[in-house]
């Protein structure tokens, strides 16, 4: 698909920009728990037990479900490991539990083939299905490259014949880091190459009489998943298809970062009323990933009940200008604005402010908190990797020197009574602003809400490039009243910066609560946060971001302001790790391989480390990645610069020394601070 088809479909992938709904997709059954429809967004998850450990799987199962799931998936690598699935399947049913079991297939239409007359729903990733990845350049003729086609036909039909016979669904999973040398020699590595990947297998399914579909585009980066999901939904609506989607950030780690890039994937779409299953790929045990999918799901639920959404049946209903010419949701274009005071907008990484207004301010560690941390010592701040770059005291005044570096924020009459305004900044509401008669500071910072874009007082508003919007709202789907805020500053030709403002207050479920969705206020303010400006920052929305949370640690607050601006690829301040969740294919225990390699490597600002558990994706995903640790067999494991092998099969008890050497011949290492 060229630029200009592209063009002539922005916004046609969801309902509605700016009110929540839900889209409707076609109904598929899966055992005695259909999706898509009308039905839930389902939970599910993926064992990481070895296939053919019969009694772990099936208790590791167990703990699954009783944590949410309602399918678990299982990896059938050969046809030994597909035959064992209808073991672990009689006793789970013997001791009560009829979850839908789905087969993961890579490389192997054999086992997918012995497994789909077994399990619920198979998985087949049409990268390597019947296709190689070698990272080999191909020149297809268009007549060789339907001959290619053809013999993926052949290849896949028996599988389609076989789900139709037994009632078996199908989820068509295609992962950015597994895409075949042929579709990226075609179409490139690009969202486009995911979505023509799935889109072939469809075709060939609808070809067959055969409609009991899912479809996943997964990636490790949130950006190009968000892009490749949109324009799926598009492209399917365009050829009369509306298959249910499985949404997924693949190799998202473990922790906060696990948690944050997550959710800025999958709340992304889920705000757009996309998804009809999740699935939150941790590297952590796989009962901890169901409450996280829960959590994230949950807002929707209620939403729905408020909005009381209906949609017609895979119909795309309404949007704002669809042929808007400032805005693709399919890829990546910061939203241009002027560079106020040399520090805000522009070409400048996005600002983190954080409300000290509630804090105690006759002690200097309190701004420890927010990444300046104080020695008493020797009376002095030293700035961590992730300080924030405002403060917002309100009317509350400090009653001890602050970092020269740290920009304060007063409300507009505090700000007034300052005798030494150099590094304080007055935050105006709408009205003072418009009235004021002293706006001498060098940033200007506004509250303002969507609505306020047509009133009266924003008509008398002076423009001058001190003017910084904090951009707020208290609507129930409050990104997309954000996003309808910048599309009009767009329409509007207004390049003022604006800072993002979201508030938050949560119902304390405890901190130590698995039980089906409840998490702690600490994991709710991550996956919230991060799916409501997230969802704005993968589309280049925002000058910067202020996370209000009463409930929460400031230094909670300060690490997940950041760890968005990470997982959007907008302001780097830490390594960054790709690790993947697990599975029986695993080949050492990823869990304490990537807190080892994290506990070696964390200084290390900027690089991009991939942690892969087996072959399957470790190449592909860590194309994105600076060096690569990947599982080759049993305690060996082969390091990657970038997609090339530097070193193969070496012992993984000399694994990582391998690696931290490989990073200071490339001179990129650092010692650590002590």
């Amino acid at each position: 698909m060229n630029a200009d088809a592209i063009k002539m479909l922005q916004g046609r992938y969801c309902n509605s920009l700016t009110e929540y709904s839900r889209f409707v997709t076609r109904e598929v059954a899966i055992g005695d728990v259909p999706m898509g429809g009308s039905n839930p967004i389902r939970i599910q998850s993926m064992t990481t037990t070895d296939t053919m450990d019969t009694i772990g799987t099936v208790e590791q199962s167990i703990r699954m479900v009783d944590a949410g799931c309602e399918y678990v998936r299982i990896t059938a690598p050969s046809i030994k490991e597909a035959n064992n699935l209808a073991e672990i399947k009689k006793q789970l049913r013997l001791r009560g539990y009829n979850v839908p079991l789905v087969a993961d297939i890579h490389f192997t239409p054999n086992a997918a083939e012995v497994a789909a007359r077994i399990v619920e729903k198979v998985r087949v990733n049409p990268g390597n299905y019947a296709d190689k990845k070698k990272f080999d350049t191909l020149d297809y003729t268009d007549p060789e490259y339907q001959g290619e086609l053809e013999r993926i036909f052949q290849k896949f039909t028996p599988l389609v014949k076989i789900c139709k016979e037994y009632g078996t669904a199908m989820r068509i999973g295609t992962n950015h880091g597994s895409l075949s040398d042929r579709i990226m020699s075609r179409y490139g590595d690009t969202p486009q190459g995911m979505v023509e990947s799935a889109m072939e297998f469809i075709r060939m399914c609808e070809t067959l009489g055969y409609y009991s579909l899912v479809v996943s585009m997964k990636s490790s980066n949130p950006q190009v998943m968000v892009q490749a999901y949109r324009l799926l939904v598009q492209t399917m609506a365009a050829e009369g298809m509306n298959y249910p989607l499985h949404l997924g950030v693949t190799e998202a780690g473990d922790g906060e970062d696990g948690r944050i890039k997550s959710a800025v994937g999958i709340g992304t779409l889920l705000e757009d009323g996309l998804g009809d299953t999740v699935r939150v790929s941790l590297t952590e045990e796989p009962e901890a990933e169901a409450p996280v999918a829960i959590a994230l799901v949950k807002r929707y639920i209620m939403r729905s009940e408020v909005a009381g959404a209906k949609s017609e049946e895979g119909k795309i209903t309404s949007h704002l200008d669809p042929q808007n010419p400032h805005h693709s949701p399919y890829e990546y274009k910061k939203r241009e604005t002027y560079e106020a005071n040399a520090f805000i907008g522009g070409h400048m990484v996005p600002r983190v402010v954080v409300d000290l207004s509630r804090a105690n301010l006759k002690d200097p560690a309190v701004l420890s908190d927010a990444g300046y941390l104080y020695s008493p010592l020797l009376d002095k701040y030293n700035m961590a990797e992730q300080s924030v770059d405002f403060v917002y005291l309100g009317d509350s005044l400090p009653s001890f020197e602050l970092p020269g570096n740290l920009k304060q924020l007063y409300n507009y009459p505090t700000w007034q009574k300052l005798t030494n305004k150099t590094l304080c900044h007055p935050v105006f509401t709408l009205d003072e602003y418009v009235s004021a008669d002293n706006r001498t500071s060098a940033l200007n910072l506004v509250r303002i809400k969507n609505a306020d874009l047509d009133s009266e007082a924003f008509g008398l508003i002076p423009l001058d490039k001190t003017l910084v919007f904090v951009l707020e709202t208290d609507e129930g789907h409050g990104m997309a009243d954000q996003r309808a805020f910048f599309l009009k500053l767009q329409e509007m030709e207004l390049d003022v910066p604006v800072i993002m403002k979201r508030s938050y207050a949560f119902a304390d479920h405890g901190p130590s609560s698995m039980d089906h969705g409840q998490t702690d206020l600490t994991t709710n303010l991550q996956l919230y946060a991060a799916t409501d400006l997230g969802a704005l920052l993968v589309d280049g929305f925002g000058d910067g971001i202020w996370i209000d949370a009463p409930q929460v640690a400031t230094n909670v607050i300060t690490s997940t302001a950041f760890g968005i601006l990470q997982a959007t690829r907008s302001r780097i301040s830490k390594t960054e790790y790709i690790s993947c969740p697990s599975c029986g294919r695993t080949l050492f225990d990823l869990m304490i391989t990537t807190q080892m390699i994290r506990s070696r490597t964390s200084h290390l600002k900027g690089l991009k480390i991939g942690i892969m558990g087996c072959i399957v994706n470790g190449p592909g995903e860590m194309a994105d990645a600076d060096y690569g640790y990947v599982g080759s067999g049993t305690d060996k494991v082969t390091l990657y610069r970038g997609k090339e092998a530097v070193k193969k099969n070496i012992s993984s008890a000399n694994a990582l020394d391998e690696l931290i050497g490989i990073i200071k011949g490339d001179g990129n290492w650092i010692e650590p601070a002590e």
